[in-house]
């Protein structure tokens, strides 16, 4: 059974995006996932098509509507469908590895895109939809956010990545950032490849790599570090 992705949102044509090339992209066409974009909009009643109103006690901007946002939902996710329910949101838990390892591994996700100031809070509880941001700014609305939750869990699963090892050393599997890479040549600008990636030496190499990590995760992200058992 392949991983089954629904999405629903106001611009559909921002889909697959860059989800149609590279591994995503041959992955798609090779049916180990699937991608349904759902128009919300096809599930207004009035002849304008309208999705979003005025916030209730005031404010700026517009609010997605509940009554509308939910019957597209239910479209998509009846009843007994597995599949967790997105809101890609800047209010959300933070977006981390794990929790797309979790999804890779599960049967597909149900993602709704939000736009404007927001959606009703009610159609938030009502249909038990689980707020996922992928970083503490803000976009335009939810779809580039998708695009990239898409990216991160597509990449995980079977057969997508040619070497599935080359997926287990990279940043945040091991909750420190990645170490630096060389390749040939030996020389670039008067700068050497480090000896030690050289020496043949495996058990060495591996000790370098791993306090590299550590460097750079001090460096850049010293809140993965404080949970990680430093190298004696």
């Amino acid at each position: 059974m392949s991983f089954s992705a629904s999405v629903l949102t106001l611009y559909p044509e921002m889909f697959p995006g860059a989800l149609g090339v590279s591994l995503a992209g041959r992955a798609l066409e090779a049916g180990t996932w699937s991608l349904e974009t759902i128009q919300i909009r096809d599930f207004a009643t009035d002849r304008h098509r309208t999705v979003d109103d005025t916030p209730a006690g005031g404010g700026a901007g517009m609010v997605m509507r509940a009554d509308v946002l939910a019957k597209a939902i239910d479209h998509s996710s009846p009843p007994g469908d597995p599949r967790p329910r997105l809101l890609m949101s800047p209010r959300g838990k933070p977006l981390t590895q794990v929790r797309v390892r979790e999804l890779a591994a599960g049967p597909g996700v149900v993602i709704v895109c939000g736009r404007f100031e927001g959606v009703d809070q009610r159609v938030i509880d009502a249909r038990g939809l689980e707020e996922v941001s992928v970083g503490d700014f803000i976009l335009s609305g939810g779809e580039p956010a998708a695009l990239v939750l898409l990216d991160a869990v597509v990449r995980l699963l079977p057969g997508v990545m040619g070497n599935t090892v080359s997926g287990d050393e990279e940043s945040f599997e091991n909750g420190l950032l990645e170490h630096p890479h060389y390749t040939r040549p030996q020389e670039f600008e008067g700068r050497q490849i480090p000896e030690v990636l050289t020496s043949g030496n495996h058990q060495k190499i591996a000790v370098w790599r791993r306090a590299e990590s550590e460097r750079l995760t001090k460096e850049r992200r010293p809140d993965l570090l404080a949970a990680q058992p430093l190298v004696k």
